[in-house]
């Protein structure tokens, strides 16, 4: 009997719509966790990512604030006198969250 190698399997491809739910996703509930402190952008970025710096990352995450509050599932608070948007999650994305999660248990 011959032996049989074992090759990595290919890395799993993602299109760029599944990546942006998946994002998207974690962002609402990272953001959730965290209720009821607001936290910015930034720390979203620092938090959610390997490299903050790295403009890919960064803008997944902002891309997923933005879409989430368009949606009216995150409030998105910028101030003039702030170089940084706060987010928190709005009453319903908090409700979804709670029915959701009873679901589960």
């Amino acid at each position: 009997m011959r032996d049989q190698r074992s090759y990595p399997d290919e890395p799993v491809r993602l299109s760029t719509a599944e990546q942006d739910r998946i994002t998207r996703h974690t962002v609402l509930i990272a953001v959730i966790d965290l209720h009821p402190a607001q936290v910015t952008v930034s720390e979203l970025v620092r938090q959610l990512t390997r490299s903050p710096e790295d403009f890919g990352e960064r803008d997944g995450i902002e891309q997923a604030v933005l879409d989430l509050a368009g949606l009216g599932l995150l409030h998105h608070h910028d101030f003039r006198n702030r170089p940084d948007a706060l987010v928190a999650p709005t009453q319903a994305a908090l409700c979804a969250y709670e029915l959701l999660s009873e679901d589960e248990d």
